[in-house]
C-alpha cells in the first residue's frame, strides 16, 4: 500500500486518465476488435501489428494493478467485457493469436525470431495473474494456462526446440508456476532459457536477441534492451526458485 502523498496523485490520474486512455487507443487502433474478429462474433479483417494482442494484455495487466490498490466498478465491468472477447477468441486447442489465425493461419511458429507468439502469450500469463489476484476472476488466468498447456505440447527437451526470438514468457512461466505451484512450468520456463544460444541450433537469431552464445557463459549485455531485461528477470527467478549455482555466477 502506498499513502505518500505524491504518489497516490499519480496513481489516481492513472486510474482515472492513463489506463482509460489507453483502453481508448486499444479500442480505436483495432486492437480489441481483433479479437472480436478472431472469435467470429463480428466480421473484418485484423488490424494493425502482429504484436497488437500483447497491448491489451499489458494494459489489462495496469488494469489489475489499479483494481488492487482501489475498486472501480465501470473498469473493472469494462475489462471483463475485453476478457470475454479474448476467451471468446481462443482455438479449442488452447492457441491463441489474432495475427497468426486471421493473416497466417496454418503457419504457427513459422517465425520464431521475430512472430511474436511466445510473447504474446507472456503477457497474457502475466495480465491473467495479475487480474485473478487482484478480483479473483480466473478467466482470464484460465485462458493463460490453456495457452501455456498447449506451448508445453509443442516444445521441450524431446519436442521442438526454438526459445522465444523475444523474450517475455520465461518470466510469466516462472510467474504462473508460482501461482498454481504447477512445477512443469517452471520446468519449461528453463528450458527456454537453456536453449538460447546452443551452438546446437543452426538457426540462432543473434546477440540481438541474446541468442549468439549459450545463456550462462554469457557475460556481456548486449543487444535488445526490453529483450535482454526480461531475460536476466526470468534468469533471476530461476536462481530465486532454488536451480544450480551457475545461474547465480
Amino acid at each position: 500500500e502506498i499513502t505518500d502523498r505524491f504518489w497516490l496523485q499519480r496513481i489516481e490520474a492513472n486510474r482515472r486518465t492513463t489506463i482509460r486512455a489507453n483502453l481508448a487507443q486499444c479500442e480505436a487502433t483495432g486492437r480489441i476488435q481483433n479479437f472480436a474478429v478472431t472469435a467470429g462474433l463480428v466480421q473484418g479483417k485484423h488490424e494493425g501489428y502482429l504484436y497488437n494482442d500483447s497491448d491489451v494484455y499489458k494494459v489489462l495487466e495496469g488494469v489489475a494493478y489499479t483494481l488492487a490498490s482501489e475498486g472501480d466498478p465501470a473498469l473493472e465491468r469494462e475489462a471483463d467485457r475485453i476478457i470475454a472477447l479474448i476467451a471468446a477468441a481462443q482455438g479449442d486447442d488452447g492457441y491463441l493469436n489474432t495475427y497468426w489465425t486471421l493473416v497466417e493461419p496454418g503457419k504457427r511458429f513459422s517465425n520464431m525470431a521475430h512472430g511474436h507468439e511466445l510473447y504474446c502469450a507472456g503477457h497474457l500469463i502475466e495480465a491473467g495473474i495479475a487480474y485473478a489476484q487482484a478480483t479473483g476472476k480466473t478467466t482470464l488466468l484460465e485462458v493463460g494456462r490453456r495457452f501455456a498447456d498447449y506451448i508445453g505440447g509443442v516444445f521441450g527437451p524431446d519436442k521442438r526446440l526454438d526459445p522465444c526470438g523475444h523474450q517475455e514468457l520465461e518470466l510469466a512461466l516462472q510467474k504462473l508456476a508460482r501461482h498454481t505451484g504447477e512445477a512443469r512450468y517452471a520446468d519449461l520456463a528453463e528450458f527456454f532459457l537453456r536453449e538460447r544460444g546452443d551452438p546446437r541450433r543452426e538457426n540462432r537469431y543473434g546477440a540481438y536477441s541474446q541468442d549468439d552464445v549459450p545463456i550462462l557463459a554469457q557475460r556481456e549485455v548486449n543487444g535488445h534492451a526490453v529483450r535482454a531485461m526480461y531475460m536476466y528477470c526470468a534468469m533471476a527467478d530461476v536462481a530465486r526458485a532454488g536451480a544450480g549455482p551457475e545461474w547465480l555466477e
